[in-house]
């Protein structure tokens, strides 16, 4: 540990050296520079958090300006104001009370309610910092506590880990009323299951595991919907037009809307409606129900009622049309596709490539280190559900891989017409 932190300081920059870039929020996020300058305004990232003896601690790097006890800092996510009541300097598991720490610090605050990835400023700003990429969740547990009276310690876990790691999310579903937990791989959310057991006393019921597929498009495809609807008094009514692409495969984002509209064919009050509609139907695709990805929705024409137009109605419209485009535009199911490497004595080579290989997995490089085979390859994670017990099994005990998400890539052709078959059959099943 030594010489790995007399390199950091004899061959990494020193904060001075470093280019760091804000957004400035009032000037539509337009970047700004940040100086590592104790007199300009304060800005700092809490990077992580903490759960302490004396409350929540958090990690704060102290990008400018400067911060002091007892002085008043403002969340850029939430606009809050609130006063540090203590700061510390962290050494290993040690803590030492400071009075004030500058640009280029990383320092620690007790009593701060923030998120991991948080902005804080003085207040004379609005800046936020492009906080750090969370990629998204590739499989998901159904939980529940086994006894209902360890329920509050349940929900009191959920929220703090979920407050300090944002690659662990949880949601409810509202139509099988179960909670569920996501994360980055299945030794991801087992340790966050063995420490709701240790830390809170809460035995975890984990359901199987659910890989996170997500549905996407391959070409463009037209809609031109109008929803109507007459009851007794004034009725529904909304027409739109326009059509669906998919964005580039480099693209950060997974949606974009284009209001290309012109003459006032919708009212521009409606337009905010068709955003929201679009936005509504990419959260369950049809082909399995999950998510729709790298979608751009153009909208460019449409019609109006002086008396049955409605945000309502515009927003259904937009809905259904992007479900009339969606099946004209080649949609297909991805699937999360994992950087795998395994490491094992040389003479396993055979059985650790073959194992890899049944599990549709594309080696991308071998090499032999020291008696020890390193193997990586790109494997789908629906493959590897067991496969420590099986390597640990076919290279007596000797066999360690690890794994993190890579891309998201379409699955095989009779692959997803299966999936497809048995999601239809679960929805049948359950209307019956």
């Amino acid at each position: 540990v030594q010489h790995l932190l007399d390199g950091v300081v004899y061959y990494l920059p020193n904060p001075k050296e470093v280019v760091n870039e804000a957004h400035d929020q009032a000037k539509n996020d337009e970047k700004v520079v940040l100086a590592s300058d104790p007199s300009k305004p304060f800005v700092g990232l809490a990077f992580k958090l903490e759960d302490g003896r004396y409350g929540q601690l958090t990690y704060l790097r102290m990008y400018q300006g400067e911060v002091a006890k007892g002085d008043f800092i403002v969340n850029s996510r939430d606009g809050k104001k609130v006063k540090v009541p203590r700061l510390v300097r962290m050494h290993a598991d040690e803590m030492h009370d400071i009075d004030s720490a500058q640009a280029g610090d990383i320092i620690a605050m007790f009593g701060i309610d923030c998120a991991s990835g948080d902005t804080f400023t003085d207040g004379t700003v609005k800046y936020t910092m492009t906080s750090m990429h969370v990629p998204d969740a590739v499989i998901s547990l159904a939980i529940a506590p086994k006894e209902k009276s360890s329920a509050a310690n349940f929900s009191k876990a959920l929220n703090r880990f979920t407050r300090e790691d944002p690659t662990f999310r949880v949601h409810r579903d509202e139509e099988s009323a179960q909670t569920i937990a996501s994360g980055m791989g299945e030794l991801h959310l087992e340790i966050y299951m063995e420490r709701i057991k240790r830390e809170y006393g809460c035995e975890v019921v984990v359901g199987q595991p659910q890989v996170a597929y997500r549905e996407a498009i391959q070409q463009r495809g037209e809609f031109a919907y109008t929803h109507k609807k007459q009851t007794g008094g004034s009725g529904q009514f909304a027409r739109v037009a326009g059509y669906i692409e998919p964005l580039p495969e480099d693209a950060v984002e997974v949606y974009e809307f284009v209001d290309d509209v012109v003459g006032g064919a919708i009212p521009r009050e409606f337009i905010p409606a068709c955003d929201k509609g679009f936005k509504e139907a990419i959260k369950k695709g049809s082909l399995i129900g999950f998510p729709v990805v790298k979608v751009r929705c153009v909208i460019n024409d449409g019609l109006s009622h002086a008396v049955d137009s409605s945000e309502q109605a515009f927003k259904t419209a937009s809905l259904m049309g992007f479900r009339e485009a969606y099946e004209k535009a080649k949609p297909v199911i991805l699937e999360p596709i994992m950087n795998v490497e395994v490491q094992a004595p040389e003479e396993f080579q055979g059985a650790v490539v073959g194992q890899l290989n049944q599990r549709r997995g594309i080696i991308q490089n071998t090499e032999t280190v020291e008696g020890y085979l390193i193997a990586s390859a790109h494997v789908p994670l629906s493959e590897m559900f067991g496969y420590s017990t099986d390597l640990r099994s076919a290279t007596q005990g000797k066999g360690e891989f690890s794994m993190e998400f890579a891309k998201y890539q379409p699955v095989p052709r009779a692959t997803q017409e299966q999936m497809i078959k048995e999601f239809r059959e679960k929805q049948a099943a359950a209307k019956k």
